[in-house]
């Protein structure tokens, strides 16, 4: 590891050889202006056309190129991969404005492990998003709220960061996308998001949803009744390992630090 990286941006990207170039120009112009460290690494999940070539010609980007077995497991191999001390998952189209990040960042200091951007909530804003897509966000959410994670109202936006040490730790926990999630056709748009949350809760993770700017995509790959069933399945596959004590291993250093506060 790199201590002087700061930040590792990670982008998944499939099938991506349109959107990803300017993503990476403007991701690129906005870190060139800080004054930390950082990184941009894309994952190519699989990739039919030209997304790998593309990402790899451009200076400082770094590229995993892994078999095609959807966002979850993309974004996993991208966190664990990462060398900053905070690592920003962002989507190929950059959806939230990577200028987002300003409006993260100070919560880590507040003692925040994850810092989730949420498209509900005052200050939110959803820019071009059809009226059923945005019904269908939130019957989703309901779901998710009922059967998993009480409290967060957008588990699902693309735009998320996490320190380093909390990064490592859920992502080698998550086993839905894990090593030995299969390959699969087309774009697979998943609830990765819900486990890691999840996780990050039973971990003791201090978890912040932050409102941000979001635009919704002319080239979305979501499938409203493909992707409806797929994320409704691994929120109920997230109830039933936790049933099953998959999820019941050793406590963080985090979840005693919070178990002692609240003695």
């Amino acid at each position: 590891m790199s201590a002087a990286v700061f930040l590792s941006v990670v982008i998944p990207a499939y099938n991506e050889a349109r959107r990803l170039p300017a993503t990476l120009e403007r991701v690129g112009e906005y870190l060139a202006q800080q004054s930390f460290e950082s990184e941009i690494l894309v994952v190519d999940d699989g990739s039919t056309d030209e997304t790998a070539a593309l990402a790899e010609r451009y200076p400082g980007v770094r590229v995993l190129k892994r078999d095609h077995r959807g966002k979850g497991f993309a974004v996993r191999a991208g966190a664990l991969d990462a060398r900053g001390a905070y690592i920003l998952l962002c989507d190929a189209d950059l959806a939230t404005p990577i200028e987002e990040w300003e409006k993260l960042f100070p919560f880590f200091a507040a003692g925040y492990d994850v810092v989730i951007g949420s498209r509900e909530g005052l200050g939110a804003r959803r820019i071009g998003e059809p009226l059923h897509r945005h019904i269908m966000g939130r019957v989703f959410n309901l779901l998710v709220r009922l059967i998993a994670i009480p409290g967060i109202n957008d588990t699902q936006c693309g735009f998320k960061a996490l320190s380093r040490r909390a990064a490592h730790d859920l992502f080698r926990r998550v086993r839905i996308y894990g090593d030995d999630a299969p390959v699969v056709q087309g774009a697979a748009v998943t609830a990765y998001d819900v486990e890691l949350l999840f996780l990050a809760r039973q971990c003791g993770y201090r978890i912040a949803e932050v409102p941000v700017t979001w635009r919704y995509g002319t080239e979305t790959k979501v499938d409203p009744v493909r992707d409806s069933w797929r994320n409704l399945r691994d929120v109920l596959q997230v109830r039933c390992n936790d049933w099953l004590g998959v999820y019941r291993v050793a406590p963080t250093s985090r979840s005693i630090e919070t178990k002692a506060r609240v003695r």
